[in-house]
């Protein structure tokens, strides 16, 4: 299939792919007084009076925005907010199709933090979380730090940390195909950009104690040069040994490279000198680091990309449907730690022991039982943090465990 061209041939024949619809009839006088004046009244008032109720009353208590400017799209680069229209409405159609979560795409002509900040803080209330998507780096950072402060609802850059969740996800299941434990491997980082960022904090976040992270000077270290202020806190959280050297040099002995940078960056000789079975999961796009086949034939012992025509896609599909599902059930004013960790195992999980191998070690992103488990999940971690408004919405969920409703 030409996918190109039957992407084009299916956004014209719909002009996009999402469309509004009601939840209710109206066909009669009575529905239109009910639905909207004078009736609507009634709602408004009891809003009015106390603002938790939009979340009995209208539609926020499922509804999500998918803000972005166009500025990384995809593969696509800098391309503006109305060319990255198709891509936040594919990612509203994922929202529903697989957590039955109803969102917005939200293009913002909107260049700076301060304005993308200003525009999200001034639509938020209609919505229960806010997706950030396809923002550039280093600007995603401070506009979602901003965010998380100000706003009491869930904001989630799923570039960064949708990403960290599902590798972190792989990695647990990759790491018991080969019989180590996170807390004993080295792990090598290549790109520690917006993805990389957040991978290296959620990989802490799961156990890891040895990561050191590599940009294209070197190695991450305190008060090494070329560093702009988030590299410098990973170089603070990270290295406990204080390596100094390239990425070639930091790759010998390891057991694990998760690289988010540039394609063709390793050969297979870096490969063959990381410690007995390595892991490798290159994920640059839409060309990896190195290429599946040039990893395993190295000795990789499992390799992950972000590609769908190799196994072990590490794809974000896993995650964010099922998250946002879980924090809206019980209305978590934020997506802590905890919780992504939570997402993370739940993501992990989704793979019984006895089918875990070389090439099965993350679930399929079409299978429909992961967001169910990972809205459980999410939903448990943020009763459990502290961040749940309305614990008992959790039994609005379906419990992976019990084959049902909680």
């Amino acid at each position: 299939m030409d996918f190109y061209a039957e992407a084009l041939k299916l956004h014209e024949e719909h002009h996009g792919k999402i469309s509004v619809s009601s939840k209710v009839p109206i066909e009669t006088r009575d529905d239109l007084s009910v639905a909207y004046t004078p009736g609507v009244a009634e709602p408004c008032r009891k809003i009015h009076d106390d603002p938790t109720q939009a979340w009995r009353y209208t539609c926020k208590a499922n509804t999500i925005a998918v803000v972005t400017n166009g500025t990384a799209v995809l593969g696509l680069g800098d391309i503006g907010p109305m060319a990255g229209l198709p891509v936040m409405e594919g990612k509203a159609v994922l929202f529903k199709r697989f957590g039955g979560v109803d969102a917005f795409p939200i293009c913002l002509d909107a260049r700076t933090p301060e304005e993308v900040i200003a525009a999200t803080k001034a639509i938020a209330p209609g919505f229960g979380g806010i997706n950030l998507e396809d923002i550039k780096s280093p600007d995603c950072f401070e506009i979602e730090r901003v965010l998380e402060r100000d706003l009491d609802i869930p904001v989630f850059h799923d570039d960064q940390h949708g990403t960290a969740i599902v590798v972190t996800a792989a990695l647990l299941n990759a790491l018991a195909v080969v019989g180590k434990r996170i807390e004993d491997v080295r792990i090598v980082h290549n790109g520690p950009g917006a993805a990389g960022n957040a991978i290296i904090k959620m990989m802490l976040a799961a156990g890891a104690r040895h990561i050191i992270a590599c940009d294209e000077f070197g190695s991450l270290y305190p008060g090494r040069d070329n560093m702009d202020p988030y590299k410098a806190e990973l170089a603070d959280l990270t290295n406990p040994e204080g390596y100094q050297g390239t990425l070639a040099e930091a790759m010998a002995g390891a057991d694990v490279l998760v690289g988010t940078s540039k394609g063709n960056l390793v050969s297979q000789e870096m490969v063959r000198s990381m410690a007995e079975r390595p892991i490798v999961f290159a994920m640059a796009n839409p060309t990896p680091e190195i290429s599946y086949e040039d990893a395993r034939a190295a000795g990789a012992a499992v390799v992950g990309t972000g590609r769908s025509d190799n196994p072990n896609q590490i794809n974000n599909l896993l995650c964010f449907p099922g998250l946002f599902k879980g924090a809206l059930a019980v209305r978590s004013r934020d997506i802590n730690d905890d919780m992504k960790v939570a997402a993370a195992r739940a993501i992990a999980g989704c793979v019984p022991a006895e089918e875990r191998g070389p090439e099965s070690i993350i679930p399929s992103a079409l299978d429909p039982k992961v967001a169910a488990a990972v809205a459980h999940a999410v939903a448990k971690a943020a009763i459990g943090s502290g961040s749940a408004r309305d614990a008992a919405g959790i039994s609005t969920l379906e419990d992976p465990s019990e084959g049902g409703l909680a």
